[in-house]
């Protein structure tokens, strides 16, 4: 007697489930950010050990290594030099397959010049998916869904984080790290991913046709600055916070990365929250919330005593990561649509020009005093809070300010003082 053999077919309302999916334009972005995060963050996590066991790094190594992964980052705005030649959605598969391959071939050879190489391999990739998904974003997301639909990436982003670190943590528990095997399966995860969305997600066509040259807007200017001032205190958080618990309070790795779950789990169930609050508040209550809680972190932790205090501190800060969802909605409102792709790439560049000067101006002043490095960040989180008061209620074409006389121009006129100029 034959035995039934069940059938993998898809019914035909699952198959027609499975392609609307597949047909909206948020799974790919939700792809990208998935892939983006598998190999990103085991390549981070994993890279100290295996340059230190494996290749036998000291200080002079690990900080030429740094730097080099921050230069693409630097250089992000010659994404729109390829979008003359490759569409931004195949531009951003093709990083991503970059990236994973970047990330899979870093333990092939411990060696300080193979690490070097594949490091600026998987920040190429990373850097330029990252401000690819930035503009797919900002494009195809209507402007009243776009704070939310940004928390729930970010979201997704923080549970894909500690699903990767908790697995990484229980496997060490148990084996010895085989760092072949794990940056080769996170790489190939990231290739695979981008694979599926090249052959199974629809090419879409682009809304707009956006500008293929280099510029900049005078009507940007305030998005610039906070962009600027964001890129610096992002730096603040990941060179010294952590450091600080390292040095002044002797956290071991293994609370480092219990610390780092910790967080991960507060921002998956956080961000979607905070971007429905930008929905509700405006971007100007927002980040004016966020930089008023900066100053008063920062100055905490110039003066921090307890370690109990220092993680509390470590855990708002990187909680409030979240609120830089609304320089991008900001950013999305007062823009011309055409000028997305450009300006995000542009911007990109703009955030890394403080990761290239920062670490080492205040790595400098943290030998003489740590609290002023602090005290800095304090200054930098004031100088964003002053900036932030300069977004209006209702950002858009024309109203890109509430200093509107000074940045009005005749393409970024609104229709309204267009009509009343006709």
């Amino acid at each position: 007697m034959k035995l039934p053999v069940p059938s993998l077919a898809l019914s035909p309302a699952r198959s027609q489930a499975v392609s609307r999916v597949l047909q909206d334009r948020k799974t790919f972005l939700y792809l990208l950010a998935i892939g983006n995060t598998i190999a990103f963050a085991t390549w981070q996590v994993m890279l100290n050990n295996f340059a230190v066991e494996q290749a036998a790094f000291t200080g002079e190594e690990i900080g030429i290594l740094q730097s080099l992964r921050e230069v693409p980052g630097f250089l992000a705005f010659t994404a729109i030099l390829v979008m003359l030649y490759i569409r931004q959605q195949n531009f951003a598969i093709l990083s991503l397959i970059t990236l994973g391959i970047g990330t899979a071939i870093t333990a092939f050879y411990p060696a300080a010049l193979w690490l070097y190489v594949t490091t600026v391999v998987m920040s190429v990739g990373f850097h330029y998916l990252e401000t690819l998904h930035n503009s797919l974003s900002l494009q195809w997301l209507a402007k009243e869904e776009a704070p939310a639909v940004l928390g729930k990436l970010l979201s997704a982003r923080a549970i894909c984080n500690f699903l990767i670190l908790g697995g990484l943590y229980i496997y060490l528990l148990l084996f010895s790290a085989n760092y072949f095997v794990i940056y080769l399966l996170a790489g190939g995860a990231a290739v695979l991913i981008g694979l599926f969305c090249w052959f199974a997600i629809p090419h879409f066509e682009d809304q707009v046709t956006q500008k293929k040259n280099l510029f900049l807007r005078k009507q940007y200017w305030l998005y610039y600055l906070l962009t600027f001032m964001a890129g610096a205190r992002r730096q603040i958080f990941v060179v010294f916070a952590g450091f600080l618990l390292v040095e002044k309070f002797g956290f071991p790795v293994e609370n480092v990365v219990l610390l780092t779950l910790v967080n991960a789990v507060f921002t998956f169930w956080l961000a979607p929250k905070i971007g429905h609050l930008i929905s509700v508040v405006g971007e100007r209550r927002a980040l004016t919330m966020e930089y008023v809680g900066l100053i008063i972190v920062f100055v905490s932790y110039a003066f921090v005593d307890s370690i109990a205090v220092a993680v509390a501190l470590y855990l708002l800060d990187h909680l409030f990561f979240a609120m830089a969802i609304a320089i991008k909605t900001y950013f999305q409102k007062i823009a011309d649509p055409a000028d997305i792709a450009a300006t995000s790439s542009i911007s990109f560049t703009i955030n890394h020009i403080a990761a290239v000067v920062l670490p080492a101006l205040l790595g400098l002043v943290w030998v003489i005093n740590h609290s002023a490095v602090f005290i800095i960040g304090a200054g930098i989180a004031f100088g964003s809070l002053v900036l932030t008061q300069f977004i209006p209620d209702r950002p858009g074409i024309g109203t890109e300010t509430r200093l509107g006389q000074w940045t009005k121009s005749k393409p970024g006129q609104s229709i309204e003082s267009q009509a009343k100029a006709g």
